[in-house]
């Protein structure tokens, strides 16, 4: 635990000061961030991120995670997001058959949900920033205030498994304590930021994101059981991985986004 709070605390004073600055260095740390959680998942699948698969699902994220610029997305040699996505998974069939399907359809579908997966979520980490750089605080402290929440009331009142097949250890006390706790966050986050919004919006979007968080951390789990692994990674003492330490915001944020819209 001790380990766990230390990381944290560290991970936190260098990430949270680039949150603030923004621009081009915001941007090249979240693709830093972004090509590393797709590199920890494509190992859990046995496949190489120096692979050619493996350098295409990295180079998708970042097509992917793309921020848009005056509401209209980059083009590339004259082509839209779309188009490179339908490129990207050409080349990927066309791998299966230049390996003799030793690279075969479910790898190449693993290769094109992944970057999709992570991808998205980082480009609406992106966009967030764009819209506010408060409101990218309000979606980590809430999602911070939800991991505590569930961590301590689980561990006091937990006795009921909330999917012990996907996560043993996560109680419905814990999952219910997070979004308390998130709400009660909210709740603080009125009193001193002005969000130009109603007070039932900013609630309501705790309680949604606390969801949603709990969701991408569940989602994840079931990535690394079904692959029979511990963490994405061990680039956070602690923690785990990259992936590990963000599967929330790949839910949360994107979720945020639509919220914005109401």
């Amino acid at each position: 635990m001790k380990q766990r709070i230390i990381t944290g605390m560290i991970a936190a004073a260098a990430f949270l000061p680039i949150v603030l600055i923004g621009g081009l260095p915001f941007l090249i740390l979240v693709y830093l961030m972004s090509a590393v959680a797709v590199i920890e998942a494509l190992k859990m699948k046995g496949i190489s991120a120096l692979s050619f698969p493996g350098m295409l699902s990295v180079l998708l994220s970042f097509v992917v995670a793309a921020p848009q610029r005056n509401g209209v997305d980059w083009q590339l040699f004259g082509m839209e997001k779309v188009d490179l996505l339908v490129l990207f998974i050409l080349l990927f069939l066309v791998n299966t058959v230049m390996t003799k399907n030793h690279f075969t359809f479910d790898d190449a579908a693993y290769c094109i949900l992944l970057p999709l997966y992570i991808g998205f979520g980082f480009h609406y980490l992106l966009e967030t920033r764009e819209a506010g750089v408060m409101f990218v605080f309000f979606a980590l402290i809430l999602t911070w205030a939800t991991d505590s929440g569930a961590y301590f009331i689980g561990r006091s009142f937990g006795k009921k498994k909330l999917w012990p097949e996907i996560s043993p250890n996560k109680t419905t006390a814990g999952f219910y304590g997070g979004i308390g706790s998130a709400v009660a966050t909210a709740l603080i986050f009125l009193f001193i930021l002005d969000f130009g919004a109603p007070a039932w919006w900013v609630l309501l979007s705790a309680a949604v994101l606390s969801v949603a968080g709990q969701i991408g951390d569940l989602a994840e789990s079931a990535l690394k059981r079904h692959y029979n692994v511990k963490d994405s990674g061990k680039l956070l003492p602690g923690h785990g991985g990259i992936l590990d330490r963000t599967d929330s915001w790949l839910f949360v944020f994107p979720l945020l986004h639509v919220l914005q819209l109401l």
